[in-house]
């Protein structure tokens, strides 16, 4: 029986030397560029171990955030949407994807209205999760959710705590019953039908898993949240992201993952 989460495609985009200029909120450090490289390796050849198949993308040095391909796109196996990323600097990145899209999907649906970061989107078994955040707006989730119906996802939109930038910097499936989540998102009200595991005191910043077939790839400093899956059963795999985490990103948003259809 094939999973939820058991992926057999990928696209990545490697980081350009522009990534240094990357968005952040507040004042951070930049990232040291050759261990963030090194860290987007290391994601990429843990993908590759899962079984899935890479396709890596040359990096756009024009824009500085394009590694973070999540933000720009949407991938099920029934097709892909190109978003319309909340911040004005990342306006172009969806139309970078669209020739990768385009080969490897027969649907590309375009979002014409509102905006939308795949940050914000969290896909379940039952529904796809927008929130609402300082990226992502009411009228580009209404307008992401009746594109998701063509392609046959139930849409349900949520509001993301202020102090939260994306949704999904709070939370990540740990399995199709289960959720991880920061103690401010534990009551979404969309994770009624889940199980929720609430992020360890002072590990706030594990709650951006990602489960990929019978492993969850997990930031390689969050030892007690690590412990906590591992007790469910489930396997981690633990990354480097120290680089990746000053540009208030994570492990989902580096890649776009779905199941071929056969």
């Amino acid at each position: 029986m094939t999973g939820f989460f058991d992926f057999t495609q990928a696209i990545v985009r490697k980081p350009g030397h522009s990534v240094i200029s990357g968005l952040r909120d507040g004042d951070g450090p930049d990232p040291d560029y050759e261990r963030l490289n090194m860290e987007h390796d290391n994601y990429v050849a843990a993908l590759r171990h899962a079984g899935v198949s890479v396709d890596v993308l040359e990096a756009a040095e024009a824009y500085p955030d394009s590694v973070f391909v999540e933000d720009a796109a949407l991938v099920f196996g029934e097709g892909a949407i190109l978003l319309r990323p909340g911040a004005p600097s990342r306006a172009e990145e969806a139309a970078l994807l669209l020739p990768a899209l385009q080969r490897h999907f027969d649907t590309v649906l375009t979002q014409k209205e509102g905006r939308a970061d795949g940050g914000d989107i969290l896909a379940t078994p039952d529904a796809v999760i927008i929130g609402l955040s300082h990226r992502t707006d009411r009228k580009g989730a209404e307008s992401l959710a009746v594109l998701l119906s063509r392609l046959g996802k139930k849409a349900v939109i949520e509001r993301t705590p202020a102090k939260i930038l994306h949704f999904k910097t709070g939370c990540g499936m740990i399995d199709e019953e289960t959720v991880l989540a920061v103690p401010e998102m534990a009551g979404c009200g969309a994770f009624n039908s889940l199980r929720v595991l609430v992020t360890p005191e002072g590990e706030e910043g594990a709650a951006n898993i990602l489960r990929v077939g019978s492993r969850v790839l997990i930031g390689q400093h969050w030892a007690k949240t690590r412990d906590l899956i591992e007790r469910l059963g489930i396997e981690t795999v633990a990354l480097p992201v120290t680089e990746i985490a000053k540009l208030d990103a994570g492990l989902s948003c580096m890649s776009l993952r779905w199941r071929a259809r056969l």
